[in-house]
């Protein structure tokens, strides 16, 4: 059993507790540690079973029963703490984004390839039962070769205008998770970008200074086109839909819902509204890519997301931005990793 130290206890790192306890037997919480050990985070330690609870994370990092640690804590701690765990001898899971920084990711890679362990990022979407079977039909060459992917990624209820000003801004904070399914859907790399954004849902994330609604264009490696679109708001719930169009026909995944029902009737044909929270559509998914990460690190497999996934995202995402505020296509080659 992999003894895991969690680093910071917020939301995502809640999300990863709830998971392990409930469907991830491979894996025991041996510590916790976030800066400010409230009583409730005290009791959630205890319920979860970790024998060591600290205010400073390096102390589940000098533990040495700790195999790995999973770094949950704010977006600007995680390249710093990257580095200091993998140089402490610990497998590293961790929360996307790496950083906002690419010369910061190209460090952290860098260090994770010289010391030989593992090193994982969470970008959890690759886990979900719908976009995988996308990736089983398509490795099989159901549907031919690739031609158009359609994703379609909507959030029930837009974020505070202080996240979105600590967030990177949508390209980076949400479209980076649509960037990286592109790239796992089709096996390909993406050459051009071209995004346009709006403000249509919060005028306070306007004045934070980003946008709320997104449509994006891509251009592949071998012709297949892309095409993506976000909303921070959608009135009905979670929208997370896909298509593949290939030469041979067409695959699609839908939302998923509390149910399958559909009343018809006379008045007319009722289903239930998309799952509203993330949390409910994707807990399996954070519980599979967490089987997989211990997988990896007890029998030397290649972990399935790795930090040259987050550093592609990551450029893909900045090269949205430009385009977005130059109003013209960006090709990923204007944005190489020493300039940033």
């Amino acid at each position: 059993m992999l003894q895991v130290g969690i680093i910071g206890v917020g939301r995502i790192g809640q999300v990863h507790i709830r998971g392990i306890l409930s469907g991830v037997p491979q894996a025991k919480i041996r510590g916790i540690a976030a800066p400010h050990l409230t009583p409730a985070i005290r009791a959630l330690a205890q319920s979860a079973g970790a024998e060591l609870v600290a205010e400073d994370y390096r102390a589940l990092l000098r533990d040495p029963r700790i195999d790995a640690v999973l770094i949950c804590s704010p977006t600007d701690t995680h390249a710093a703490i990257s580095v200091e765990a993998l140089r402490a001898g610990k497998h590293v899971f961790c929360e996307k984004p790496v950083d906002l920084s690419l010369v910061k990711i190209q460090t952290v890679i860098d260090v994770a390839r010289k010391s030989g362990l593992k090193y994982q990022v969470g970008f959890n979407r690759r886990f979900d039962h719908n976009f995988r079977a996308l990736r089983k039909t398509i490795a099989e060459e159901k549907i031919g070769s690739v031609q158009v992917i359609k994703i379609c990624s909507r959030d029930a209820e837009p974020p505070s205008a202080k996240f979105v000003r600590s967030s990177g801004g949508l390209f980076l904070d949400m479209t980076v998770h649509d960037l990286d399914m592109v790239r796992f859907l089709s096996g390909c790399e993406i050459e051009e970008v071209y995004a346009a954004g709006s403000v249509l849902v919060d005028p306070a994330i306007g004045r934070a200074g980003d946008v709320d609604t997104a449509a994006i264009v891509l251009k592949l490696r071998g012709g297949a086109l892309g095409l993506i679109d976000n909303s921070r708001q959608a009135v009905y719930g979670y929208d997370q839909r896909a298509e593949i169009f290939g030469s041979l026909g067409c695959v699609s995944i839908g939302n998923d819902a509390p149910s399958t029902a559909v009343l018809s009737t006379a008045d007319g044909v009722q289903r239930e509204k998309p799952l509203r929270f993330f949390l409910e559509r994707y807990l399996p998914a954070f519980q599979e890519e967490m089987r997989q990460f211990i997988d990896a690190v007890e029998n030397d497999y290649p972990v399935p997301v790795g930090g040259n996934d987050a550093l592609q995202a990551t450029l893909l995402a900045m090269a949205c931005t430009r385009s977005a505020r130059e109003g013209r296509p960006v090709r990923m080659e204007e944005i190489p990793v020493s300039s940033c």
